[in-house]
């Protein structure tokens, strides 16, 4: 039995995946951004152990959920699942003035990762979508360019795959990799997406807790338990220490 910490679990596909690995017998603590979607959550997810409140949004609160969740104990596996999608149509700031979809879909896996105790595999969820992004660091937080909600969407998904890259190559003991669900009918995907959602799930919960081979691997990108070609400036060494020290900068926390 191993235990799993994911984020944004109140519903989508981090529900999903949480519910498959209670059923599988694991044990889970769910992640919500608020007390009141923690409880939804819970009464979604029978069987989970807990369930852990704090905005990914706000560097504060998500320095908070690491406390929380190094409080109750090393988690074998973290999920990094919580993201907003590419319709914000703005580029909505947070309290902590940046731009809040980098906030919630870079930032907040960032600090998790370097403050939560080192768990035994990490999985970084990343979408097709990234091959569109932008390596560039210059203006993370938007405030040069004019606003394109699919373009800061896919810059947040290779930097996703790049934090998962970076992690796999300074900490050789941990197993981090990167999944795409596929375009799935979330309420981030939307009712026509044509991928199977089951699956959009399945293989996050897999690299989390299987003992096959193949999920024995570090610094992969996968789509339905398989190694996919992930954009080349993911694994670029040069990029990945920038967007390290940009996220140390921005949290004061280095990994």
């Amino acid at each position: 039995m191993s235990r799993v910490f994911i984020t944004g679990s109140a519903d989508g596909l981090g529900k999903l995946a949480a519910a498959q690995l209670v059923r599988a017998g694991h044990e889970v603590v769910l992640h919500a951004r608020s007390d009141a979607r923690g409880r939804d959550a819970l009464d979604g997810v029978p069987g989970a152990t807990g369930v852990l409140a704090g905005d990914l949004a706000s560097i504060a609160q998500t320095r908070g959920l690491a406390e929380q969740a190094n409080a109750g104990g090393r988690f074998d596996a973290v999920i990094h699942n919580a993201a907003l999608g590419y319709q914000v149509s703005s580029v909505s700031e947070t309290e902590d003035g940046l731009a809040a979809l980098f906030a919630v879909n870079v930032l907040a896996p960032y600090l998790l990762t370097a403050l939560m105790t080192r768990p035994d595999r990490l999985v970084y969820l990343s979408s097709g979508m990234h091959t569109g992004g932008d390596p560039s660091l210059d203006d993370l937080q938007w405030r040069e360019r004019r606003w394109n909600g699919v373009q800061a969407y896919s810059d947040s998904k290779l930097f996703d795959l790049v934090l998962a890259f970076a992690v796999a190559g300074r900490w050789p003991e941990v197993r981090s990799n990167a999944v795409t669900p596929g375009w799935v009918a979330t309420r981030m995907g939307g009712p026509g997406a044509p991928d199977d959602l089951a699956l959009g799930a399945d293989t996050q919960a897999w690299l989390a807790v299987s003992d096959e081979p193949a999920a024995q691997v570090t610094g992969r990108y996968l789509y339905h338990r398989t190694e996919r070609a992930a954009d080349p400036a993911a694994s670029d060494g040069v990029l990945q220490a920038g967007l390290l020290a940009a996220c140390a900068q921005l949290t004061g926390v280095e990994l």
